[in-house]
């Protein structure tokens, strides 16, 4: 597959021995020219320290750099985390000369909670991936993999548009399988761009767009101390500003391409076979949708129920009821993969055997829930509860 890479970014990822995996586990990012930056982060309470750092420092007008270690997520590390990851900033701006400052890079770490980074291996892991930058395809691909854990396979997507006489790049790389249940963004996730945008258009566009989809993903409901999402944007592509119309149609592919990459972590849910599609109707407005979705999806009797192929429509509309927001029973309806369950408040006759099928058969579960008259929608985004993931969880650490 070819992937449509933004003009002046160059990319690396790396093993530095931070896993024993021996799988890469540092990641460098770099455009050419000073990018736009901006940042969505976790809303837990308890932030690891590369997000207070970027945090401080975005929006920015003339980022650089990206660095990401994955195997360690330097969360709850104190004083000496703060530390180790402003010194990944000062080891990047190091690798060249005055061009990169410390304070133009942005940093992120995955893995597990409540270690110290082994500095040695990650300043060497940095340096190694700097003398390896390339704006090759394999080069975005290793990047993609450098960031992974529990991941099975990387999680990237591209694309190229014509806005305003000119082509305008994307790409994104995220990595995320489980403790998915973000109120920001997702676990991480860089996305650049070669469009001409400030950091404060880059800011809104990129919250906007984390609303309507990483927003809307879970596993299992459990907000990290790691979640990052950044935009860098490099102006590359050429052109004068975008005007509004034209922001408006590249907030458009922004908004499709991050919904497209933040599906892609619930279907690699750890141990899910089932990528669980809620898409809530006819609320009184888009924040009650929101609230119903995210009730029917963090459902483990519906996240199981998938899991088994059961199509237990009672279990999705008890669901919406508890989700703390009006719903019109007497116009509750319920669709699954297509097949009309309940209409009206009233249960309809169907064949269950070919409702199960229908989920067994295909690896996306979609339902369509509508719960009255009104202009309200939102779709939420989960994986199927599996005795895999309860398994591969509970010997996490040990």
């Amino acid at each position: 597959m070819t992937h449509h890479l933004p003009v002046g970014f160059r990319f690396a990822g790396v093993g530095a021995g931070i896993k024993a995996s021996g799988k890469k586990d540092v990641t460098l990012i770099v455009s050419d020219t000073p990018a736009a930056a901006a940042g969505v982060y976790t809303q837990n309470q308890v932030v690891a320290a590369p997000v207070v750092l970027c945090r401080g420092r975005t929006p920015l007008n003339d980022a650089r750099a990206v660095v990401i270690n994955s195997g360690n997520a330097n969360a709850c590390t104190g004083a000496q985390g703060a530390a180790d990851a402003a010194r990944m900033c000062e080891i990047v701006a190091s690798c060249y000369a005055s061009d990169v400052q410390p304070e133009q890079t942005l940093v992120m770490s995955t893995g597990v909670i409540g270690h110290f980074l082994p500095m040695e291996k990650v300043e060497a892991g940095i340096r190694q991936a700097a003398s390896q930058l390339d704006g090759s395809q394999q080069a975005f691909l290793d990047a993609s993999d450098g960031i992974l854990t529990t991941d099975i396979g990387r999680k990237v997507t591209t694309r190229e548009c014509r806005i305003g006489g000119r082509t305008v790049r994307i790409a994104g790389i995220a990595k995320g399988a489980g403790m998915i249940g973000p109120n920001m963004a997702t676990m991480l996730c860089c996305v650049f761009t070669d469009a001409p945008l400030s950091a404060a258009q880059a800011q809104h566009m990129l919250s906007v767009a984390a609303n309507k989809s990483f927003n809307n993903i879970s596993v299992e409901g459990h907000t990290s101390t790691n979640d990052t999402m950044v935009l860098l944007a490099n102006g590359q592509a050429g052109g004068a500003e975008f005007s509004d119309r034209e922001q408006a149609e590249f907030a458009e592919h922004l908004e499709a391409m991050c919904i497209e990459l933040a599906k892609q972590i619930p279907t690699d849910g750890e141990g899910a076979t089932h990528l669980i599609e809620v898409r809530v109707s006819g609320a009184a407005s888009e924040a009650d949708a929101r609230k119903i979705s995210h009730t029917v999806a963090s459902s483990n009797l519906v996240k199981t129920a998938v899991y088994g192929c059961d199509p237990n429509w009672g279990r999705i509309v008890s669901a919406a009821g508890y989700a703390g927001v009006p719903i019109e029973s007497p116009k509750l309806c319920l669709k699954i993969n297509g097949i009309a369950l309940f209409e009206n408040g009233e249960p309809l006759a169907f064949d269950a055997k070919a409702a199960s099928a229908s989920i067994k058969n295909n690896r996306t579960t979609l339902v369509e829930l509508a719960v009255g008259q009104g202009d309200g929608a939102c779709t939420h985004w989960t994986s199927d509860l599996t005795v895999a993931y309860v398994e591969f969880n509970s010997e996490y650490t040990t």
